[in-house]
């Protein structure tokens, strides 16, 4: 049964907030799921000084704190967050993840600032561009919810992060047209640590929790769960 797992935690990706789950969180409340979707706080010393570190260490206390049986999912950034905090879940499930290395590599080149300006630089135009795949509605909220991001977090990230294969089951889901993880290292990743691999409808690389299918992703994420 759905309802088999006591709890969930989602993490968000870069530059979002918890509400970048909302979909999810309907999908899987409706199922009987306990739902935490925190978002990602900087750390004392500010948000220019917030790595990797910090963000994990949230990651696992919000998780530890749920009860068991108890699913993780993670999107982008917060793919990898969860693929780091997996020795303490039940089931894993990575959204278009950042993944770690050896596949980091294969990531399209950035540099990061100390702090990213997605807020700061966000435009309705662009972020309409960035989640094609989205009504009018999902991309105004997410065009006034964008936040800025640690440079540092990014240039960690991107570095690649030394990961073993998560014991428990792990499900990986990749958009059709990601330009920022590209499909295809979603599924290499998958293959590598003999993950099961889901291609859902979704185009954009946060199509799958903004985009008009949504809901849909989250179901067969659930479906998924179910089976476990």
């Amino acid at each position: 049964m759905a309802d088999a797992f006591a709890s969930a935690l989602l993490v968000h990706g870069a530059g979002a907030g918890g509400w970048e789950w909302n979909a999810w969180r309907g999908v899987f409340g409706a199922a009987g799921i306990r739902v935490e979707a925190p978002d990602l706080a900087p750390s004392a010393a500010g948000l220019e000084h917030t790595g990797l570190g910090d963000y994990l260490q949230q990651v696992r206390d919000a998780l530890r704190g749920l009860r068991r049986p108890r699913a993780l999912a993670g999107a982008s950034l917060g793919g990898l967050l969860a693929a780091m905090a997996a020795d303490d879940a039940d089931a894993l499930v990575l959204v278009n993840p950042l993944p770690p290395a050896p596949w980091h590599a294969q990531l399209p080149p950035r540099e990061w600032p100390g702090i990213v300006p997605w807020r700061r630089d966000a435009r309705l135009a662009s972020t309409r561009r960035a989640v094609p795949d989205a009504d009018d509605a999902s991309a105004l909220f997410a065009f006034r919810h964008w936040r800025d991001e640690s440079g540092a977090v990014m240039r960690a990230a991107y570095a690649g992060v030394d990961i073993e294969p998560p014991a428990c089951p792990v499900l990986c889901i990749a958009s059709q047209l990601d330009e920022d993880v590209p499909p295809a290292l979603t599924a290499a990743l998958a293959l590598a640590w003999n993950a099961d691999l889901l291609r859902v409808d979704a185009l954009s690389h946060a199509g799958p929790l903004l985009g008009r299918d949504a809901a849909k992703a989250a179901a067969q994420a659930l479906a998924w769960l179910s089976a476990r």
